[in-house]
């Protein structure tokens, strides 16, 4: 099939109604209307009124302050607790919307140890469990943003925010350097989880609050640049982890494509052009799959699978579809630009995968950029590989012509047009002659027999 671009169809993210019922559940008191026929009484009898009246106010405050607990008025708050024990999560959330009162105590129930003990499973390493234990797990987590979402929805965002990391802080596997087997842990995804349905419907400004919080906390923007500044591969470990936190915390689980743009872009921007390329490659390039470290080598030494591109083309193109303010399209080729050389220039195959892996809106733009540019011989490299690629993944070679044919029409003279399709045609030559050279001196090179098959 022809390569094409996937249009995104982006709506904003779902914004929770909660309605306030505590003050249509509190009704005050007022004293009763005297009427035209009753006497003034004397003094002494107007400050006993008095007395009475205010005593009156006390407990009609009080009988307000009861009367949001609903039936639980009467009862212990033992045995408040106890009645929310055997409530489900999404019960409680709930339950905490009633009232001021009722979200108050659901604070206290989960501060308490029987509550830390049932909200907070930490069964995160268990590797014989199911996969639908695993995804009880982490929706567990999902109800529980909900629930803390609910019972702090009146407290001013910061406030909200050190509240749940001071729940959220006793639970080792949730830190950035707090597990030992990160890449074999859900703790992280739960996170993820919790973090996504607790600011869902929050606007950028607070999400970006929340952004921040996470980078204090975790030091995240000082571990990315001891890792930018260093050689690709010196710190392994350090590599991974900023990963496993990014796609688990950040980016994965999100319902619409402009939330993941907003978070990624949270990520890059504050970075230079050249370490945001870095930081792409290193939280959506290939990796290892037996340690998940970051493989740099992949696309240096010879041609790589769809598989190991596919992440890395797909976080372009979200960049590119969602239309955000902060990225316009230039930024984003010149982004491609700077992702074909890390951490060395990558095989004129890879590169080409992954234009076509990228689509026509972003391939097409970076190859014109190219031919204005005075590129024409390395633009016509990457043309005839276009068409290798082609014809091994099983893409229609008329994608290739006619992209070969816009490429053209970028060209206004004449004359470099004619260097273009001369350096094509000389392209195609070499790269025969060198796999002709190949197998006729019988060296093994199972890339060039199979490209020369293609040619053929």
């Amino acid at each position: 099939m022809k390569p094409s671009k996937q249009k995104l169809k982006i709506r904003p993210p779902d914004t929770e109604t909660v309605m306030d019922t505590s003050a249509n559940q509190e009704k005050i008191m007022t004293s009763p209307t005297r009427s035209s026929s009753t006497s003034i009484p004397n003094q002494k009898h107007q400050c006993s009124y008095q007395h009475s009246s205010k005593f009156s106010n006390t407990m009609q405050t009080d009988f307000a302050y009861l009367s949001t607990l609903g039936d639980f008025k009467s009862l212990p708050l033992e045995i408040f607790e106890m009645i929310l024990g055997y409530l489900s999560v999404a019960d409680i959330s709930m339950m905490s919307m009633v009232s001021k009162n009722i979200s108050d105590r659901v604070v206290n129930y989960i501060s308490t140890p029987s509550g830390n003990r049932r909200f907070f499973p930490q069964d995160f390493h268990n590797h014989e469990q199911s996969d639908s234990t695993g995804s009880s797990i982490l929706e567990h987590y999902r109800s529980l943003g909900l629930l803390f979402k609910r019972c702090t929805l009146l407290l001013p965002t910061k406030e909200r925010l050190k509240y749940i990391y001071k729940i959220l802080s006793e639970i080792s596997c949730f830190k950035f350097n707090g597990c030992s087997d990160s890449l074999h842990c859900l703790g992280l995804q739960c996170y993820g989880v919790f973090l996504q349905t607790l600011t869902a419907g929050w606007d950028e400004f607070e999400c970006q609050r929340v952004y921040h919080f996470l980078c204090d906390l975790t030091s995240l923007p000082q571990r990315m640049q001891r890792v930018v500044s260093s050689k690709p591969g010196i710190f392994r470990k350090l590599e991974l982890r900023i990963r496993t936190f990014c796609c688990s915390v950040l980016l994965n689980h999100w319902t619409h494509q402009s939330d993941s743009a907003f978070w990624l872009t949270c990520i890059l921007k504050p970075w230079p052009i050249v370490n945001q390329a870095r930081l792409l490659y290193l939280i959506f390039g290939p990796a290892s799959t037996q340690d998940g470290y970051v493989d740099w080598q992949n696309m240096i030494q010879g041609p790589t699978d769809e598989n190991s591109l596919k992440e890395l083309a797909d976080a372009v193109k979200l960049l590119y579809d969602t239309e955000a303010k902060e990225w316009t399209a230039d930024d984003v080729i010149s982004l491609v630009d700077e992702l074909a050389v890390i951490p060395q220039e990558w095989h004129l195959e890879n590169s080409a995968r992954f234009l076509i892996l990228c689509g026509n809106n972003i391939c097409f733009p970076f190859m014109a950029s190219k031919a204005v540019n005075g590129r024409a011989v390395e633009l016509a490299r990457l043309v005839v590989f276009l068409a290798l690629v082609c014809e091994k993944d099983l893409y229609c070679m008329d994608w290739a012509v006619k992209m070969m044919q816009k490429v053209c029409n970028v060209f206004s003279i004449s004359s470099e047009k004619n260097v273009f399709l001369q350096s094509i045609e000389n392209a195609f030559a070499q790269i025969i002659m060198d796999a002709l050279q190949l197998v006729i001196s019988g060296k093994k090179s199972n890339y060039y027999n199979r490209t020369l098959i293609v040619i053929l």
